[in-house]
């Protein structure tokens, strides 16, 4: 069949929209029409080569839509079901079979490495394959073909445009406070770096009931709509301000638990200096160059330190409740999306990284 969808290139610096083929789905396979898609950091950098994905290939991780067609080995999903589509995993090494899908052993190969390339399902250009399967779905795209494991069937009432981004970022952000570090009512955290992925993390605090929730970035705009979301303190980081510094002025001992999303290593240092003792650090992503602690603080504070992948998240059982408390209006993440059309994908990259806008969304015609 044919479909309209971003493609990525090596050595281009912007996706080219285009018309594939997309095979028919396998027996294992569901075809998902595409009602939006939201744009995560992680396409950003697979497309400017960081992430070591094939090219070409349809990018794009954070879909819903509904389902058009399903294998013959597929069960519990059919036809005119919305799914939200989110990373793929294996279901049958030590760390699926004991309910932490976002650490199997085949990550690599089913969310970046196209493990499935060739396989049914995949996209062709005049007869030429082009890589797929990006997380399990490739979404930059009206179809995509997904797995059971990575489709999460969603109540009909759910925005689908939307609703994608549960898929990724929401869980990561929120799923790293409720379901990780997991704070206790009347807590204080502080959270740096407030992307999308953060200002998630911001909602999933005033979920948690924390008592003090501490933004720290180093755009206003952004520690602005934190405050909007929840956050009860900021603090703007910059070349001259110790972020760790200015949280234990108000903070004196420090607070209970801190979170970094930005992958920064200064981050990750400040945020562990502006932990109490026995206090909890989580971090999203690997710093550039690693983690680089003082382990004798770590020690002598009795602090943890814990990476967290996709937010701990089970996504058949956390993302229909994540849209539970966003439709009770518990968890507005709409309030810092913005639409685009497919074919306006690389001016929403440029305004995305001029701060612009915290996250964009691509609407399917």
């Amino acid at each position: 069949m044919k479909v309209h969808a971003a493609v990525a290139y090596e050595g281009q610096t912007q996706l080219s929209i285009e018309h594939l083929d997309l095979g028919d789905p396998g027996p294992d396979d569901i075809l998902v029409r595409i009602a939006g898609c939201g744009l995560c950091h992680t396409d950003v950098k697979a497309l400017a080569g960081r992430m070591g994905v094939p090219k070409p290939i349809v990018l794009g991780h954070e879909g819903a839509g509904v389902v058009e067609r399903v294998g013959e080995r597929v069960a519990g999903i059919k036809p005119g079901d919305h799914v939200v589509l989110t990373y793929d995993s294996c279901g049958v090494c030590h760390a699926c079979a004991a309910e932490n899908p976002a650490y199997c052993a085949r990550t690599t190969a089913l969310n970046f490495s196209d493990g499935r390339f060739g396989e049914p399902g995949t996209f062709t250009k005049n007869s030429e394959l082009v890589h797929g399967h990006f997380f399990g779905q490739s979404s930059f795209a009206d179809f995509a073909m997904a797995k059971p494991r990575n489709a999460v069937v969603v109540r009909k009432d759910a925005p689908l445009e939307i609703a994608g981004v549960l898929g990724c970022s929401v869980q990561t952000g929120a799923g790293a406070v409720t379901n990780a570090l997991q704070p206790p009512a009347g807590s204080s955290i502080a959270i740096f770096g407030v992307g999308p992925v953060g200002l998630s993390a911001v909602l999933g605090a005033v979920l948690r009931g924390c008592a003090q929730i501490i933004a720290v970035d180093v755009l206003p705009q952004r520690l602005e709509l934190a405050r909007k979301l929840g956050a009860t303190h900021a603090v703007l980081a910059g070349p001259d301000m110790n972020p760790a510094s200015a949280i234990r002025r108000n903070f004196p001992g420090g607070v209970n638990y801190s979170l970094d999303t930005t992958g920064r290593p200064d981050a990750a240092q400040h945020a562990i200096a502006a932990l109490a003792p026995k206090g909890s650090f989580g971090f999203l992503t690997i710093p550039a160059g690693g983690l680089q602690i003082n382990m004798s603080t770590v020690f002598l504070q009795g602090l943890s330190v814990r990476g967290i992948v996709q937010g701990d998240s089970v996504p058949h059982s956390f993302i229909p409740q994540l849209l539970d408390f966003f439709l009770a209006g518990r968890l507005p993440f709409d309030r810092f999306l913005t639409r685009y059309n497919l074919s306006q994908i690389n001016q929403a990259i440029a305004d995305q990284a001029e701060g612009k806008v915290a996250k964009p969304v691509f609407v399917m015609s």
